[in-house]
């Protein structure tokens, strides 16, 4: 049976970390959120890597994880998200604009170097092992052209202690499917409910269990081609929008509303780690230790 691929999103990391020496170590011999990853995938079966990185901090980052990585029998391929990647002969990238295309456009520029279903993750996210394990069994019995799929962690196990989140909200169709998927941006507890706050100011309670998109996707292949069309449109109408981006959800969207197929939605309870704020650091390494106490983890990973 095939093993799938792992594509991981980290083209953004330049600019957060100014500099890829500068990745946050999480684990006691100096490992990142990203090894930890890596690690959970080949356990869980996946054979292929993809990085989506940018061009100007490569040769760092590719020293980095193929001196990691040198052991493994996973194979490992680097890829890069450009601003003028898939823009077309017609179209001219313009001079304002710095920011990526969006995380639809950095799947995108991975068309040429995967052929088979994979799975799509933020390099930033600490997602658990069981959601590795999975995913790697929805892409080898049911991923198909018209069958995708997200992880559907518990908004309760995704929040900051720190300040507000940004997550998208799923709801269900009566066979458990993705419905919509909303980008909430002000999420918090308040008085240990899940809340958030609408373009008008209202506050919304939300059940700890609402599902929520952590941006862990299961596609098949053939999403590169919806997504090309889809962003040729995309420049027509926003080329010169310096802000606007083009994004996952919003090709999830139009497969939904067109009805090309469904997204299982594939719960976890596990609990998420995530980097939003400074003063989250200290958690996410307590966290690691202690799944390094119950044996999940190795004390070094790649040793």
């Amino acid at each position: 049976m095939q093993k799938p691929t792992l594509l991981i999103l980290a083209a953004g990391m330049g600019s957060r970390y100014g500099g890829i020496k500068q990745m946050d170590h999480f684990g006691p011999n100096g490992e990142t959120i990203i090894d930890y990853s890596i690690y959970d995938a080949i356990k869980a079966g996946f054979g292929k890597i993809v990085f989506i990185i940018r061009k100007d901090f490569s040769d760092e980052f590719e020293k980095i994880f193929n001196s990691k990585l040198k052991n493994s029998e996973v194979e490992i391929k680097y890829v890069y998200q450009a601003l003028d990647s898939f823009i077309g002969k017609d179209n001219k990238v313009p001079d304002n604009r710095q920011k990526p295309w969006g995380t639809a456009h950095a799947v995108l520029c991975a068309k040429d170097a995967i052929k088979e279903p994979f799975a799509v993750i933020n390099a930033d996210d600490f997602y658990g092992r069981e959601p590795y394990e999975k995913m790697v069994i929805f892409l080898q019995k049911e991923c198909s052209e018209k069958r995708y799929s997200v992880m559907g962690y518990e908004i309760g196990n995704t929040l900051s202690d720190h300040g507000s989140v940004s997550r998208g909200v799923c709801t269900l169709d009566d066979n458990e499917n993705l419905a919509t998927i909303t980008e909430r941006t002000k999420i918090f507890r308040e008085e240990g409910n899940p809340t958030f706050i609408d373009e008008d100011g209202n506050h919304h309670i939300l059940p700890s269990s609402t599902p929520v998109s952590m941006n862990f996707w299961g596609f098949h292949q053939n999403i590169f081609t919806l997504s090309e069309d889809m962003f040729d449109n995309f420049l027509k109408e926003n080329i010169n929008n310096p802000k606007a981006e083009f994004l996952i959800p919003t090709v999830i969207d139009y497969f939904i509303a067109n009805q090309m197929g469904t997204v299982k939605v594939i719960p976890t309870s596990m609990q998420w780690f995530g980097v939003t704020y400074q003063e989250d650091a200290p958690v996410v390494r307590e966290n690691i230790e202690a799944l390094i106490t119950k044996g999940i983890y190795p004390e070094n990973l790649w040793q």
